[in-house]
């Protein structure tokens, strides 16, 4: 559900932010917080993403979109900083990561938040907001599906050996994990993820979704060749409230490749009273 190439975000100035670890049921979780408003914003990456590899345009910007909002990005367990743990995957592990958001901002004393969610972050914030709806203020994701179909399972295999992406797709994680070791977890991802099709009919989150009451926000890039094109109906019919906006010749990286038109769009959305 990536596009690698998409983590090549532009060079943008920097703004004052922190790092730091949280210790969150034993594990010690790494957020990266900017921004000081009363009011809560976590960004979730995709499958091995990390606040820094999915990003750092909106660590960049949304501050000063976002002047009541402070935006924290976190590196789920076992990814980017945010290891150890080594990073497992079973048929939970979706559910996992969205308790884990929910415990991270418990801990930092910040229980009621909205969600910013790409890719396999977009799955991790349907389910924290339908089975956490008082938790969660307003949610919007990208490049996100409910379920998996046998054309996305298809893709997913061919694209499972990393030694035949370009050395440009790879790089970006590889300085994250290093190359055997994220050889070894992408195709772990990769067989966690068809296994949802396997054995639970493709189903990531098909009853959370029913489950949504928070104010959503579905960005989409027309061309996105990671997720297929039924999603973002099947979505729009159950959340028929949802605000839509699509970009005509975007992929799946959106907020990275049109960072600064994305960035107004969701701070828009997020800045709206309710």
């Amino acid at each position: 559900m990536l596009n690698r190439l998409g983590r090549l975000a532009p060079r943008l100035s920097r703004t004052v932010h922190t790092e730091r670890k949280v210790k969150v049921n034993g594990i010690d979780l790494h957020i990266v917080e900017c921004g000081s408003g009363p009011r809560s914003l976590l960004l979730m990456p995709g499958a091995l993403g990390s606040a820094w590899t999915d990003f750092k345009p909106q660590i960049d910007q949304l501050p000063k979109l976002l002047p009541e909002h402070t935006i924290i990005a976190w590196d789920p367990p076992g990814y980017g900083k945010s290891v150890p743990p080594l990073r497992k995957f079973g048929l939970e592990f979706f559910r996992e990561d969205a308790q884990a958001a929910v415990d991270l901002m418990r801990a930092l004393d910040r229980p009621k938040f909205s969600i910013l969610g790409w890719s396999d972050g977009g799955i991790t914030a349907l389910i924290v907001a339908g089975r956490h709806a008082e938790a969660v203020d307003k949610l919007a994701i990208w490049g996100a599906g409910a379920y998996l179909n046998e054309e996305e399972v298809k893709s997913l295999r061919n694209i499972r050996d990393v030694a035949k992406w370009s050395p440009r797709m790879r790089e970006p994680m590889e300085k994250v994990y290093g190359v055997e070791r994220f050889a070894q977890l992408w195709a772990e991802w990769v067989d966690a993820a068809c296994s949802f099709y396997d054995q639970r009919e493709g189903d990531f989150c098909r009853s959370e979704v029913e489950q949504v009451k928070a104010p959503t926000f579905i960005l989409h890039g027309k061309k996105d060749p990671m997720i297929a094109a039924e999603h973002v109906p099947w979505l729009k019919e159950r959340l028929p409230q949802a605000q839509y906006h699509e970009f005509p010749e975007g992929k799946h990286n959106i907020h990275l490749r049109y960072a600064e038109e994305f960035n107004k769009l969701v701070a828009e959305f997020f800045n709206k009273k309710s």
